[in-house]
């Protein structure tokens, strides 16, 4: 059981790629990954959402921890794996 994970990014992203591969080796295996180059309209809204205009952008249970290079700091300074388990919405999903 895992923080439901928000990850707003583009098909071509490098960094995206890798704050996925990074998540996914923590233990996260359903992302919800939103292309805004695919889906243009929701640009607007990570925009809302994070006040930043690039990608990834990724929210972990509703909160904004930032893109790539936050994420890599927060993973090498401990805090994302407490902040994965930290599952505050007892879904009964299963996959």
């Amino acid at each position: 059981m895992t923080a439901k994970v928000v990850m707003y990014s583009k098909t071509t992203c490098p960094y995206c790629h890798r704050a996925e591969r990074l998540l996914n080796e923590r233990g996260v295996d359903d992302i919800e990954i939103i292309q805004i180059d695919i889906e243009r309209s929701r640009r607007d809204e990570m925009i809302q959402r994070a006040r930043r205009s690039t990608v990834p952008q990724i929210f972990i249970d509703g909160k904004h921890v930032g893109g790539c290079d936050d994420l890599v700091a927060l993973d090498r300074a401990g805090g994302l794996v407490p902040l994965l388990q930290a599952d505050q919405s007892a879904t009964g999903t299963s996959g």
